[in-house]
């Protein structure tokens, strides 16, 4: 998307216009520094371009989420929404599927954890 298109979703509206640079609230930098140095970059990245891989996934996860509210239940995410919608990205779907497998894992690990510690 260019500067000064507009984007219309479900009950929402994106814009990207060219007027002054506004401070944005940063919500992940800290996080995303992590990140970046985990997966080989230095170990203080510089500020510019963490805030550009936030405004990335921002944007990833708005645009998702605004198609997943169209494709199953309408105006509901669900993991099912998400999953057709990666379907034939390779990578993220075998990602998903190995995320959702080990958090049913760890559930059943917290249910036997608090299983066993109720019988003592």
């Amino acid at each position: 998307m260019e500067e000064g298109d507009v984007a219309i979703g479900r009950k929402r509206e994106i814009t990207h216009d060219s007027g002054p640079p506004q401070k944005k609230k940063r919500m992940f930098i800290r996080e995303l520094k992590y990140m970046m140095h985990g997966f080989g970059d230095d170990p203080n990245p510089h500020t510019e371009t963490a805030e550009l891989v936030e405004d990335l996934t921002i944007d990833f996860i708005t645009e998702m989420t605004l198609k997943a509210m169209d494709v199953g239940k309408k105006g509901k995410v669900h993991v099912e929404d998400i999953i057709f919608l990666i379907r034939k990205d390779a990578k993220k779907y075998a990602r998903v599927k190995d995320l959702l497998t080990m958090n049913e894992e760890l559930k059943k690990a917290r249910k036997a954890f608090d299983d066993e510690v109720d019988n003592i």
